[in-house]
Order: structure tokens, then C-alpha cells, then sequence
């Protein structure tokens, strides 16, 4: 007896309410319907559904077994589904939303649209708290805590702050020695865009945050512009270590006070929550899991 198939049949039975209508949904004959559940009653030990001339009724044990059926028939469906969506070459347009130092990362999604070039990126950057669901994102990439149980996340990197200056700078104004000091210097601060607070320089001492009131001589919402004044001599300013990696290996910015910056920041992947990934967002968050801070 094909087991599968005899419980699509008591499904379909179920739902039309006879084995006629059945019959006509699944391509057989009445009398086929019958002896398939006949059969299955029979294996079981169960009465299935109550007959009589004018309808058909489940019984308790039928209303029971008709939604174990459902769900394997379910599973089987998702499995299926699932095992075709594998074997495909991932594709179609991906709708992610970065923070606004997403522009930071560009080399590692460059990398992706190199690597997956059947996927179009369609890209947002912004600060603002996005809805994934509600504004339709395949996934957004943010710092901080997922509070959203709506979501699916996954940890991509962590990342630490560095203070920086240029050389011609510290040339000119000298090294702080402590981060006291850094009151007698041009600070240059990264302004939240959402909230319009300063981001705080994590300071600390002997595992103890440090609250240290830094002067507040430029202000930008966007880290960028902080790279090249700081580049230009104009003042020191705190970022994270993956917007000045390369600038300091290549001698530009200098850092300052390593020992006394504490806090570190995490990057995570959120998506939707959905028991299969399509290919297209599975391969996005495998590679930018894999990527984004290999170095």
C-alpha cells in the first residue's frame, strides 16, 4: 500500500467531505477513494470517519490523524521545496539595509555581487530603525542587541574603537599621554542620525568606564568625513577599527591611547523568521559571515 498516497487521499477526503469529491480532486475514481480508505482503516484499527447515506463525518480518532496528515504532508512539501531551491544558482534581487557606515564595508560587497553576479543588490543605507517585514528587506545588517522576535539573526564580527590622529597633527600638537589630556585636543565626534546624541568615546581604566566631558570641536553624522579631516590634521577622533584598518597600516592616522578604549561593537545578519532560507539570502549571510571581518 503506498502509504503517501493513501494519506492524501484521506486528506482530500477529509476537506471535500466524500469520496466523490475527492475523487474529482484527485483524479479517481469513487470507488478507488473508498477501498484507499477502506484500507487505511482497516491497517489502523480506526474508524476514520462516520458514513452515512447523506454525508460523511470524521470521527475523533479521524480529526486527529487528519492533522498529523497535514503536517507531513506539509513537511514533505517544504523538503521538496527546499531540496529543488539548493540545487538552483541563487538569483533575483536581494533587498538589504545597512547602518550608514555600511558604506565601509563596500569592499566585502562588492566581493558578493563578484561571487554571485545572478543577484541584484539592491541597497539601503541608513541609521533609522527599518522595518524588515513591513518594508519588504530580504535582510538588514545592524549593531547592537536583536529585540525583534520576529527575526532570525545571525553574529557576523565584532569590532573595537580606535582614537586617531594624523601624524602631522600629533606632530603639532603633541601625543595625550592619558585620555585627560584628550580635553586639551580637538575631538571630533560621530553624531547619531536617529537620535541626534553624540556616540560616546569608550574610555575606561582599570575595567572602569571612564566619563571624561571631551570638547566637541566637529561634529558629522557620518564617519566618513571624520577620516579625511582627521587625515587633514584638523583634530582626533574615535571610530571603529574597520573604517581606519587600513588607514593606519598605511601610516596616515596613528593610534592613540590603545590601552584605554574598552567597548567593542557586533555586526549581526537579521532576516525574517522562516523555517527555510531562499538560496539568494543563505548565500548573502554565509558570505558576509564569512567575509565581512576575515581579516
Amino acid at each position: 500500500m503506498d502509504k503517501l498516497g493513501a494519506l492524501e487521499i484521506f486528506v482530500n477526503t477529509a476537506e471535500g467531505g466524500s469520496f466523490v469529491a475527492a475523487s474529482h480532486r484527485l483524479g479517481l475514481s469513487s470507488s478507488a477513494v473508498g477501498k484507499a480508505i477502506a484500507r487505511l482503516e482497516q491497517e489502523m484499527g480506526v474508524r476514520l470517519f462516520h458514513r452515512s447515506t447523506r454525508s460523511m463525518t470524521l470521527t475523533e480518532e479521524g480529526s486527529f490523524f487528519l492533522d498529523s496528515c497535514r503536517r507531513i504532508i506539509a513537511d514533505l512539501e517544504a523538503a521538496q521545496a527546499q531540496l529543488s531551491r539548493s540545487s538552483a544558482v541563487p538569483s533575483g534581487v536581494l533587498r538589504v539595509s545597512f547602518p550608514l557606515t555600511g558604506m565601509l564595508l563596500m569592499p566585502s560587497i562588492s566581493a558578493f555581487m563578484r561571487a554571485y553576479p545572478e543577484i541584484t543588490l539592491d541597497l539601503d543605507f541608513t541609521d533609522r530603525l527599518v522595518d524588515v517585514i513591513e518594508e519588504g528587506f530580504d535582510a538588514v545588517v545592524r549593531t547592537g542587541e536583536v529585540r525583534d522576535t520576529r527575526l532570525m539573526s545571525r553574529r557576523l564580527g565584532a569590532f573595537r574603537h580606535r582614537i586617531v590622529a594624523s601624524p602631522g597633527y600629533i606632530a603639532k600638537e603633541g601625543m595625550p599621554k592619558t585620555p585627560e589630556e584628550l580635553t586639551l585636543h580637538r575631538c571630533m565626534h560621530h553624531r547619531f542620525a536617529n537620535s541626534g546624541k553624540l556616540e560616546p568615546w569608550p574610555l575606561a581604566r582599570d575595567g572602569k568606564a571612564l566619563r571624561i566631558a571631551l570638547p566637541a570641536t566637529t561634529v558629522a553624522s557620518t564617519l566618513e568625513p571624520l577620516i579625511y579631516l582627521a587625515e587633514g590634521g584638523f583634530g582626533i577622533t574615535c571610530l571603529p577599527d574597520f573604517a581606519v584598518a587600513q588607514h593606519i597600516i598605511d601610516g596616515r592616522l596613528l593610534p592613540i591611547l590603545e590601552e584605554v578604549t574598552a567597548e567593542a561593537g557586533v555586526f549581526r545578519m537579521l532576516w525574517p523568521t522562516s523555517r527555510y532560507l531562499s538560496p539568494k539570502i543563505r548565500v548573502f549571510v554565509d558570505f558576509m559571515a564569512d567575509n565581512l571581518f576575515a581579516s
